[in-house]
């Protein structure tokens, strides 16, 4: 990432506000807004670990905030099938072209929001499922940061409450955040320059998570995720157009 042009700058200074904006209503979302759209503009390879350091501060305050509704016995299965997927996602980012990584987010992102609006409810599950869905959660989530999905998902088979499901999900994604920005230093993806941009961001991310957890819209829940999910939905394809 060389000089920017000032279209630039404030394309990115809007899509990082109004993603973590998203993240302050609704827990998760930062990176699923974020990394598709500054896609358009900036490789992935470093837009991917600079949401990765963003949205690991933003899970440290959400699970500092809840931290007594932490869920520990619905973490730890998770972790090890996470680690699998980090160290798998991160040889991918070595060998795939970027142009075939941003094919493989847009059809992600496209194939997520088709689910979302769907209003698809997955049923109660047993902590087997554990498994496959933190193995996708850091495969996914250390290739393209978005992650989250397969999270939700768990926690959503889980039943958890409202509460409990804010303070977990951002204590997975802290511990998956660790683990994932360890590789990518160790890995060569983490440069000085992309942490130089990751602090410049820091009070635009603050700022958008913290009006996010202040306003209260006329919006119910269900039709607030129906406009977050007709975002993905453009901005997977604007993605996929670019790429192909």
């Amino acid at each position: 990432m060389d000089e920017f042009t000032t279209a630039e700058i404030v394309l990115s200074i809007a899509v990082i506000f109004f993603s973590y904006f998203v993240r302050g209503i609704t827990g998760f979302g930062s990176a699923l807004v974020a990394v598709p759209l500054l896609s358009l503009m900036f490789p992935i390879t470093a837009v991917v670990p600079i949401v990765i350091l963003l949205d690991y501060i933003g899970s440290l305050s959400h699970g500092v905030h809840h931290r007594k509704e932490i869920q520990w016995r619905e973490i730890i299965p998770l972790i090890p099938f996470s680690l699998t997927g980090i160290v798998i996602a991160l040889y991918t980012m070595k060998t795939v072209q970027p142009e075939l990584l941003a094919i493989a987010l847009a059809i992600f992102i496209i194939s997520y929001a088709i689910y979302t609006l769907l209003a698809i409810s997955p049923p109660q599950g047993s902590r087997i499922w554990s498994a496959p869905l933190g193995f996708l959660a850091g495969l996914v989530g250390t290739t393209f940061a978005t992650g989250g999905p397969f999270v939700v998902i768990y926690l959503t088979m889980r039943k958890l409450g409202k509460l409990p499901f804010r303070g977990t999900i951002a204590t997975i994604f802290m511990l998956d955040g660790s683990m994932r920005l360890i590789g990518y230093t160790i890995s060569g993806f983490f440069s000085i320059d992309l942490l130089i941009i990751s602090v410049v961001a820091l009070p635009i991310m603050a700022t958008g998570m913290w009006l996010g957890g202040q306003i209260h819209t006329g919006l119910s829940q269900q039709r607030f995720v129906q406009i977050i999910s007709i975002v993905l939905l453009v901005s997977g394809s604007a993605l996929l157009l670019k790429a192909w």
